[in-house]
């Protein structure tokens, strides 16, 4: 299930569709800047939606609109410790929310509303597993940013001194011994894993002394996890250590999320649970099927519905009544009315998916 599919956005996305639809996200921090700051940037966005709606809409329309706009500006948290504001107005809806995330400022008016940047805004968070290795032990641990916390440690049999002369005498010397016995252990911390990562959907970061590493990644089943190996010995490190070790790695986490997101794609086209391009994600969101969109952050594409619901063509005419602005908002908001979940990728991140693929439920 969606974790990041908050009851604000089900509300907006689930919102009835009603022209005009405005929907504005703008910074907003008042401990950064002065009350009369705000109120003449507040003013400048209430002037260009003013034009908008005058110029495009009925004077009874714009006339409630402009009145339900001026008791949300008039009723504004200046003493909120956030960052930005997302307003979403509607002849039939009216939706405030607070975010802890900077933004460009950006105005929709339209026959929906804007979920795109606001479900972006939503997702900027830090969080991975790391697997610390050695020979004969593992720990797991949840991590945020630079916060660690162990959830889960083994420890191989053979430290715990029971391995008798004889046992050892079956093989042709103590290496071999000691190297079946790591990989035992390392595919026993490989099951452990399938619990871990199908409770956190998350990046997985493997340490370990470069041996150990290397034989893990030549044993597991959850390659497509891993975005990063990083070699050394750190089996007594401290939490604070261990996440020096990874800053290098997690203060590129766009990268990190994009090697992640890529690595589910693999792994759902060998199960046959994906689909590329927007006709076919279309299509598959519309049945339902959706659990992951990925989708580059800038792709649009106009459209016009075709003969039945779940098919979609390239717009030909901006007056066809069938016309869609941009289908990828609206398959959006299906995904996440339905529970799934949506990941914003570069520009020819997906080139080679069309710009957008989805994972369907498997």
């Amino acid at each position: 299930m969606n974790n990041f599919l908050t009851a604000d956005i089900k509300e907006i996305s689930g919102a009835v569709h009603y022209r005009p639809a405005v929907s504005i996200i703008m910074p907003f921090e008042p401990k950064m800047e002065s009350h009369d700051t705000l109120l003449h940037s507040l003013k400048i966005v209430t002037d260009k939606i003013t034009r908008e709606l005058r110029n495009n809409y009925p004077e009874e329309i714009t006339g409630l609109m402009l009145q339900k706009l001026k008791s949300i500006m008039n009723n504004l948290h200046f003493n909120t410790l956030k960052k930005s504001i997302a307003i979403y107005v509607s002849p039939v809806f009216e939706k405030v929310l607070y975010l802890d995330i900077p933004v460009e400022e950006k105005i929709i008016i339209d026959e929906s509303f804007e979920i795109r940047d606001l479900v972006y805004s939503k997702k900027q968070q830090h969080k991975y597993l790391l697997l610390l290795l050695s020979s004969n032990e593992s720990k797991i641990f949840l991590g945020d940013n630079d916060n660690l916390v162990r959830i889960v440690s083994n420890r191989s049999e053979n430290t715990n001194g029971n391995d008798t002369p004889e046992k050892v005498a079956n093989f042709t010397d103590n290496t071999s011994y000691k190297e079946m016995q790591m990989e035992k252990f390392l595919h026993h911390v490989d099951h452990v894993l399938d619990a871990i990562l199908n409770a956190y959907h998350l990046p997985l970061f493997v340490v370990g002394a470069k041996r150990i590493a290397g034989h893990f990644n030549s044993i597991t089943k959850h390659s497509d996890a891993v975005v990063e190996y990083i070699h050394g010995n750190y089996e007594a490190a401290t939490l604070p250590e261990l996440a020096d070790v990874l800053q290098p790695y997690i203060f590129n986490w766009k990268q990190v999320k994009q090697t992640d997101l890529l690595h589910q794609l693999d792994k759902a086209a060998s199960a046959g649970k994906m689909v590329t391009g927007i006709q076919d994600v279309w299509r598959e969101a519309t049945a339902h099927k959706g659990k992951l969109l990925l989708v580059e952050k800038d792709f649009m594409y106009a459209a016009e519905h075709g003969a039945t619901e779940d098919i979609i063509e390239a717009a030909t005419s901006l007056n066809s009544f069938s016309y869609i602005k941009d289908a990828v908002d609206d398959i959006i908001e299906k995904v996440l009315q339905d529970g799934g979940d949506v990941e914003f990728t570069d520009k020819d991140a997906l080139k080679l998916y069309d710009h957008i693929a989805l994972i369907e439920y498997y």
